[in-house]
């Protein structure tokens, strides 16, 4: 097991001897503590609560929906989809009551250019009917109203039931797509039978139902995640997807024509996975971090090392792990990995870690972040205030709550 360390925490000792052995033993200790503490970048985050009062929190996205050059937060909850503005973080609805069931996912991003967010959402969250489509899954693009505050225009697109994730991806022409994926194939029993079709929805830029679609895959069961690896132009070059059978690889190629010619799926590894994320200890050093299996205990992280992905547990003591991100949160140079979960574990806590690893030599050390205050249901990592530094945002399950983890900085200690 990894070391875990909370932050500003430390065991007082009280020693009561004559100064002629307090001065020496005094400076010895400082100076053992400053060589110890020096190598320690100790993180400090500002928990701000912006609402208590959700129902789930189903799913989180970060973009600017008024146009003030400031992300904004968007959360799918239960039966209504909503935006907290940057700063007062006054939350208004921007649709409710859209299907039976409930909402489950949301996608936001600046499509047409004019530095506003557009918003994609799945809903009809009925995991157990996997056959018919009026009774399982839904998608929607919502058309926004000429009032910022007005509700959003639904726009009913195609679905498949179980639609579980989406999110936008850039193609080298401009172009976007949703791209969808439910929890299972149609018809699937215990995650047996069909696969999964994956698809790409292309956006047909005046809010129409009429989207162009193209299947990514349908080979693989139980696919709780993914996520689009960008260039540093935004354009999307490979999607990353946690299945059943593990973690699939797909790269789009040559998205320039309006359909989405996407490479045969190579599995990179085959332990079955739940949560994916991507990040990098330095350019060379790329590494996939999960969560094994779909609501499992495991955080994993994948180093791909000579062509080769070496696999590290770092911690196996969640309870339903459910929300994962990679980023520099500790301006360490490289990226760390952000892991909750959101059922009591053995030691009756919920909560939200930060692991980190210096260099590709020294071991992987683990920061709480959160203990016991949010259940995780998702998590989202973006520069909110400008300021340079990652923020968190989650959202809580049980604790019903959306919480943002001002990043301000680490100190040496």
């Amino acid at each position: 097991m990894i070391n875990c360390i909370k932050p500003f925490v430390f065991d007082g000792i009280y020693l009561t001897f004559s100064m002629r052995y307090f001065i020496p033993f005094l400076f010895l200790s400082l100076q053992m503590l400053t060589q110890v503490f020096a190598q320690e970048n100790m993180p400090r985050f500002r928990r701000q609560v912006v609402d208590d009062k959700i129902s789930i929190g189903y799913g989180l996205a970060i973009g600017d929906v008024d146009g003030d050059k400031k992300p904004d937060i968007i959360l799918a909850d239960k039966k209504q989809v909503v935006w907290y503005r940057n700063g007062n973080w006054e939350k208004t609805v921007i649709a409710e009551n859209l299907t039976e069931s409930d909402n489950v996912c949301v996608a936001a991003a600046d499509i047409d250019g004019d530095g506003k967010v557009e918003i994609a959402v799945g809903a009809q969250w009925n995991p157990g009917e996997t056959a018919d489509d009026a009774k399982s899954g839904a998608v929607f693009y919502l058309k926004r109203p000429a009032e910022i505050n007005g509700l959003w225009q639904p726009v009913k697109l195609h679905h498949e039931p179980t639609v579980h994730r989406m999110k936008w991806i850039k193609s080298g022409d401009g172009k976007f797509y949703l791209v969808v994926a439910p929890l299972h194939g149609r018809g699937n029993k215990q995650g047996e039978g069909r696969g999964v079709k994956i698809l790409a929805y292309q956006f047909n830029g005046d809010g129409t139902s009429n989207w162009p679609l193209t299947l990514l895959d349908s080979t693989l069961h139980l696919t709780h995640n993914f996520i689009p690896e960008p260039d540093k132009t935004g354009v999307t070059t490979a999607v990353y997807i946690a299945s059943k059978e593990g973690v699939r690889f797909l790269k789009p190629l040559n998205l320039g024509t309006n359909s989405l010619p996407v490479s045969p799926g190579v599995n990179l590894m085959n332990n079955s996975a739940g949560e994916i994320s991507l990040g990098n200890l330095t350019t060379a050093s790329p590494f996939i971090s999960t969560i094994e299996p779909m609501h499992g205990n495991s955080l994993v992280v994948y180093e791909k090392i000579n062509d080769r992905f070496n696999r590290t547990i770092l911690d196996s003591t969640f309870n339903e792990g459910h929300g994962i991100a990679a980023g520099d949160f500790l301006n360490l140079g490289n990226d760390q990995v952000l892991a909750g979960w959101r059922q009591p574990n053995s030691n009756g806590k919920t909560g939200l870690k930060i692991y980190a690893r210096t260099n590709s030599k020294s071991e992987w050390k683990s920061y709480w972040l959160d203990e016991g205050g949010i259940a995780v249901e998702d998590v989202q990592a973006a520069d909110l205030n400008g300021d340079g530094k990652v923020d968190i945002i989650a959202s809580g399950r049980s604790t019903r709550n959306v919480v943002i983890y001002w990043n301000e900085g680490t100190v040496k200690k």
